[in-house]
């Protein structure tokens, strides 16, 4: 079996997040897994064939960590904020190059979730 790692980002509200991530960042959203109660349990996205997990914020749970941050490369920085300004998102800091060669920004998600993206490929 190949390693693969899938990240997951918690939140209290499922549907919600999904729909921030598919509307300000061009996320596409694959299945929506639901309890027997109807409740959204897992929601598997991707952008541009990265995958990324979202499961259920509970208090108390292993998984009450708090907000996630996460890093996404990209080649086209200034096109992913445009479309992020445009759907309202929070920016923390705008398109700024780095001294280490990288090209970034950062955005915050309702629910205190921090999304850098960014020119930097690790391990390259």
């Amino acid at each position: 079996m190949a390693t693969t790692i899938n990240p997951v980002v918690h939140y209290r509200d499922l549907d919600a997040g999904a729909r921030y991530l598919v509307e300000t960042f061009g996320f596409v959203q694959h299945a929506a897994h639901k309890a027997g109660d109807g409740s959204t349990q897992y929601i598997e996205l991707s952008l541009n064939g990265a995958p990324l997990g979202l499961g259920p914020h509970a208090a108390g749970s292993i998984f009450d960590t708090g907000p996630a941050v996460v890093y996404i490369s990209l080649d086209e920085v200034d096109g992913m904020h445009r479309r992020a300004v445009v759907a309202g998102a929070e920016i923390l800091m705008p398109p700024t190059d780095q001294e280490y060669g990288s090209r970034d920004f950062v955005a915050k998600d309702p629910e205190g979730n921090v999304w850098c993206f960014g020119t930097y490929q690790p391990g390259s």
